[in-house]
């Protein structure tokens, strides 16, 4: 920006080793395209869709290699037509890459409530398709809705797969949202199951959400099954356990959907009236997701982990790094408990690649006047993710003098339209 201090620039090797310098260089090889930089590049990207888009296609092997026909079919809002005919299932390609690996850790869980704890790909590929096999047994089928009132744990992104690798529809609330906030989403969409924990801890202190859940369990009409995660005490009448869920033995056979099959709901804040159902489609966020990944710079290798509430979209952003093939590390608690420099610590000892989190938190760093760097080996940390409000000048040069690594900033939008 003119006039404004560049507070850093990325030494050539780092941007020459990016996900996105390798993605110019095979169009360059694969498409004969030659951009000068990044500002070209996207440039073509807004200006041919059709090619754009096809190369993130082929480029990243969403689907059957080979011609797809049309890209857009019709160029109108609302109503434009992606890739029509075309196939897929999204827990299929999230679970691809990590399952060629499949005794490597796909999850690392931090949890107030159940201590730390890891999962291989292969462990939640087998948990995923039990998962789906007995949602399936209580009758969910392509288009149902299956509903979560989860914190940030495996729990959650089990669900979810299992979900989505029927054709079913997922969407989660975070526990510490209230009843009526919870009914007035969930009740728009007509559930079919309800998967809810009956309570967490959270900076110390157990909280006991099984009166929040009778209340919204009898306010949903449609609700023909309630799955418990069970922290608090046991479970209701008629309730099923989770944890019987995930243990019977099952093949993992994903249900192949039109490209813009409905995958989640996710909601505005409600501020203006009732929360605004907003649906995201399989095929829209693999592509989405993928380009992102570019700006992210993520690939198997890493290990990344967003500060966030499985109430916040950046919950979503989870499967990105999953489908690249990178481990998740999940964090469910109070960010800064039992201090400030918490956060710092985990990420040097789990060896973080990646660490996001919302502006606030990088704030709240710079106030407590921490410096990670100082004490800490974060030398595995190459980049950092920012979203949410804008990051201050104070703020960007905390982060740089502060974590002292030569990191990859990618601030990302923090809007439900992911």
């Amino acid at each position: 920006m003119s006039g404004r201090e560049i507070i850093w620039t990325p030494s050539p090797e780092r941007a020459e080793a990016s996900s996105m310098a390798a993605y110019m260089r095979w169009l360059e090889t694969e498409r004969g395209l030659s951009f000068a930089g990044y500002p070209e590049l996207w440039e073509w990207s807004v200006s041919d869709l059709d090619a754009f888009w096809r190369s993130i296609w082929d480029y990243f092997s969403i689907g059957p290699a080979g011609d797809v026909g049309e890209v857009l079919a019709e160029r109108r809002m609302p109503g434009a037509v992606w890739f029509p005919g075309v196939t897929l299932n999204f827990t299929e390609v999230v679970l691809r890459n990590g399952l060629k690996t499949p005794d490597k850790p796909a999850l690392i869980i931090q949890s107030e409530t159940f201590g730390r704890s890891e999962i291989t790909w292969g462990e939640l590929g087998t948990q995923v398709a039990a998962a789906a096999r007995n949602l399936q047994q209580m009758g969910v089928e392509r288009g149902d809705r299956v509903v979560a009132i989860l914190p940030n744990t495996e729990t959650a992104i089990i669900a979810c797969l299992a979900t989505a690798s029927l054709g079913a529809i997922w969407s989660i609330c975070a526990p510490d949202m209230g009843d009526v906030a919870i009914i007035d989403r969930f009740r728009q969409i007509a559930p079919k199951v309800l998967i809810a924990q009956d309570g967490y801890v959270h900076a110390g202190k157990t909280i006991d959400k099984r009166d929040t859940l009778h209340s919204i369990a009898d306010s949903l009409p449609s609700l023909e099954h309630l799955v418990i995660v069970p922290v608090i005490g046991g479970l209701p009448p008629q309730a099923i356990e989770w944890s019987s869920l995930t243990t019977k033995n099952a093949a993992l056979k994903p249900l192949a959907v039109p490209f813009d099959t409905p995958l989640w709901v996710v909601y505005s804040s409600g501020t203006t009236g009732n929360p605004k159902p907003i649906v995201h489609g399989h095929g829209g966020i693999l592509l989405e997701s993928a380009k992102q990944s570019l700006h992210q710079d993520l690939t198997a290798s890493d290990c990344f982990c967003w500060l966030t509430s499985s109430g916040w979209i950046m919950w979503n952003s989870q499967f990105t790094a999953l489908a690249r093939g990178a481990t998740v590390a999940m964090f469910d608690g109070a960010p800064h408990m039992p201090d400030t420099l918490a956060r710092g610590r985990a990420a040097a000892g789990e060896r973080l690649t990646y660490l996001g989190a919302g502006a606030a938190f990088f704030a709240a760093c710079l106030k407590a006047g921490i410096r990670p760097g100082d004490t800490l080996d974060l030398t595995s940390l190459r980049s950092l993710g920012s979203t949410g409000s804008p990051l201050s000048d104070d703020a960007y040069r905390w982060i740089y003098d502060a974590v002292k690594s030569d990191l990859w900033l990618a601030p990302i939008s923090g809007g439900t339209d992911l």
